[in-house]
């Protein structure tokens, strides 16, 4: 039972992580886009955003398979692909080191 509660805890912070650093993108997208990024902000994309986006995409890609069966139903397949496959992806592989 305490190892079920330490990985349920361990999913939780993850997810937030997750959440938090999305968030926190949308505000500060427009600054970023107008200045390079710093050292900093690319040492931080590398060694704490990066890993965050690879267990994203573990994570939504295991809940699409879940999900797909409901989105055949619903009708909303390309709409999951996009949200749970496709926008982790470009997230964590596809935008420059540093920018948000």
């Amino acid at each position: 039972m305490h190892k079920k509660l330490k990985q349920s805890m361990v999913l939780f912070i993850a997810v937030t992580l997750i959440v938090i650093s999305f968030g926190s993108n949308a505000l500060a997208q427009v600054e970023f886009e107008k200045a390079q990024p710093s050292a900093g902000a690319m040492f931080y994309d590398m060694f704490a955003v990066r890993p965050i986006g690879l267990v994203a995409i573990v994570s939504c890609t295991v809940v699409y398979v879940v999900a797909l069966p409901f989105a055949l139903i619903g009708g909303n397949t390309k709409a999951a692909t996009k949200k749970l496959v496709a926008e982790p992806w470009k997230y964590t592989f596809s935008r420059p080191v540093g920018v948000f």
